[in-house]
């Protein structure tokens, strides 16, 4: 039901709508704006209380249009006028101690409070306050013998059971304010995240990240061939825009003739494959601009998505160093606009994404013209306004093939496909870059020889307060990204340790200390289990990698990591493991090469003596026998 809102203040109407409706008349209730989008200056109704479809705001750009409606036909029939009155409660009022849910929230809710609903109506329950906690005991167990049919013989996971229990949570806590409460809490004595596991040791930041870590050699395949493919591009784009006029050719009008002109130019051009080859390098090219962006600057999906002309900006420091950084739109929390450092490649890969997106923007202003023409009035216009300027653009079949921001479910296939065409054998998703991004700062932080480290490098945390610190920027950086980066810190951390305490001989002064306290029972008897063990050592430990060691000093003055990297051996804050041991074997036998050289005088002689028996001494520790090791 579209309409324009008459009043002086257009949002007087919608503040003036009553918390929940109860004891309001139907035709009153069935009135109340549940949406509404500023047109052009006027304010639209999309839609009211008594419509079958609500269409819901508060998305980000890169969900679909479906994806944003709550369509109450598909609620048992009994349930449709009272979900109603909790969905409108939810909307205008949210849950107790908190704020008003965003539309994806909504949906959420939705979503997980539908099968219940179905188990209600199979147990032939038509009102809430019917629901007993022994009905909501029977349907936990449904939950959790359930499988799923998309992935046969697997139950729900914690999550979405989880999911399906807060729904109804908050199902009992907004039927309060409807004509149909539920007359006790579900379950009392515990909650949804108790029940399915999520407390405790089962919690998330116990279990860690979900997101599986793209392993090294796939993630440098991905990269490397994104890049060459944006180092590229416009060579691409060249031969794309040279098309343009075939296509514009008012004296052709045959669509199989204007394909055969355009593929007769690719072929004289030197592209081989075809206009449909052509097409799908097209959008490979955009997937690899994603990757790019993605890799380096670890921005989630959407606030790729949000990318419009303009985004890049660059800073100076006081020593003259340039730092660029790129700008979109965050709805993960309520600051809106945050800004990501990128390297050099990352402006170049923006540029070639403007221009890509050119053509596609031209297609949205073309149709925000061609509804003000028909309908000034049409809420299509305020929609399509905002993609006008997005980069990341692609074709919504399901809206009839309208040009909208690029969204997950599109995004995906073209993930997979590149990464097909890449020869890999990985599940690609867009969520994995941003702990793939995390993952390498971190390791930076370690001093190891990582891909795009000197990029990297910059996201050292010792440098967050630096960028605070910044007027121009530093209220508008992704603080969450230092987190994501802290956990990925502590879980290399932890790791690391869990190899010290693995068992296998260890060298160095901290390393022959850890060796004898494990030795102790006492020691081990503090720690409830291994686990709380690794994850107290790595946190009240400092630890990073000087390559040829582990360094467990909490500052950087010590000469081993820089000057004298022998001394190690004999250091109180060295760990050194067998991952070491071909380092100082090599350097074993390179020493022992300098003792034939015949013009490092008595002082080398000397030094290279004692560098070798601090070779041997380390090997020695680690149980190996340097000389019949080089043999």
């Amino acid at each position: 039901m579209n309409q324009a809102i008459q009043s002086e203040q257009p949002w007087a109407l919608l503040a003036a709508r009553p918390g929940d409706v109860n004891g309001l008349p139907e035709s009153e209730r069935d009135a109340l704006i549940i949406t509404a989008i500023l047109v052009d200056g006027r304010w639209i109704t999309l839609s009211r209380y008594g419509d079958d479809t609500w269409q819901l705001d508060g998305f980000p750009t890169n969900v679909p249009a479906g994806t944003r409606r709550l369509y109450f036909s598909t609620v048992p029939p009994v349930f449709q006028t009272v979900m109603k009155a909790v969905l409108y409660r939810y909307l205008r009022r949210g849950r107790s101690g908190t704020g008003r849910p965003k539309g994806s929230m909504l949906r959420a809710f939705f979503n997980c409070v539908m099968p219940f609903l179905r188990y209600l109506e199979s147990l032939n329950i038509d009102r809430l306050g019917a629901i007993t906690p022994m009905i909501c005991a029977t349907y936990v167990a449904v939950c959790k013998a359930h499988r799923r049919e998309r992935k046969p013989k697997t139950p729900l996971t914690q999550a979405a059971l989880s999911g399906r229990l807060q729904a109804v949570e908050t199902l009992y806590e907004l039927s309060q304010y409807t004509d149909d409460p539920i007359s006790q809490h579900p379950w009392s004595d515990t909650s949804a995240f108790t029940i399915s596991g999520l407390n405790g040791s089962g919690s998330y930041r116990v279990q860690g990240s979900k997101t599986p870590l793209i392993p090294d050699d796939v993630f440098c395949t991905l990269f490397e061939r994104a890049h060459e493919r944006v180092e590229r591009g416009h060579q691409l784009l060249d031969l794309r825009d040279g098309l343009v006029p075939l296509e514009h050719d008012r004296r052709v009008r045959c669509f199989t003739t204007i394909v055969k002109r355009k593929n007769g130019y690719l072929e004289r051009n030197g592209w081989v494959g075809g206009l449909r080859t052509f097409n799908k390098a097209l959008n490979h090219l955009r997937t690899a601009c994603y990757i790019v962006l993605a890799s380096t600057s670890g921005c989630r999906h959407h606030e790729l998505a949000n990318l419009q002309i303009g985004a890049h900006h660059h800073s100076r420091d006081d020593q003259g160093d340039v730092y660029h950084w790129m700008r979109s739109k965050s709805s993960k929390t309520d600051a809106g606009i945050h800004s990501w450092m990128i390297p050099e490649v990352g402006v170049r890969t923006l540029r070639l994404m403007e221009r890509w997106s050119a053509p596609l923007q031209a297609v949205i202003g073309a149709e925000i013209e061609h509804r003000r023409r028909n309908n000034p009035q049409d809420p299509q216009i305020a929609e399509a306004q905002k993609h006008r300027h997005v980069l990341f653009l692609g074709l919504d079949p399901k809206e009839g093939n309208q040009v909208r921001t690029l969204s997950t479910i599109s995004l995906g296939p073209g993930l997979k496909s590149f990464a097909k065409d890449c020869g890999l054998d990985w599940n690609l998703a867009s969520h994995q870059f941003r702990r793939k991004f995390a993952n390498y700062a971190a390791h930076s932080r370690f001093g190891d020889l990582r891909y795009l480290k000197e990029h990297y490098a910059h996201w050292s945390l010792d440098m967050t307060l630096l960028y605070a610190m910044d007027d121009s920027w530093g209220q508008q950086l992704d603080l969450e990204l230092y987190d994501d980066i802290q956990a990925e810190l502590e879980h290399i951390k932890i790791g690391v340790v869990d190899k010290w305490l693995g068992g296998k001989p260890l060298a160095g002064g901290y390393g022959s200390a850890l060796t004898h306290w494990q030795r102790e029972p006492q020691n081990l008897l503090i720690f409830k289990d291994r686990t709380s063990m690794l994850k107290s050592i790595a946190e009240s430990t400092a630890i990073r990698s000087n390559g040829h060691a582990w360094c467990t000093a909490d500052n950087n003055g010590c000469i081993g990591n820089t000057l004298e990297p022998s001394r190690c051996g004999g250091c109180n804050n060295a760990v050194i493991g067998d991952s070491h041991t071909g380092l100082y074997l090599r350097l074993y036998d390179d020493l022992k090469g300098l003792l034939d050289c015949k013009d490092i005088g008595d002082g080398g002689r000397l030094r290279v003596e004692r560098d070798l028996k601090r070779c041997r001494d380390v090997l020695a520790q680690l149980g190996i026998d340097p000389e019949a090791a080089s043999t």
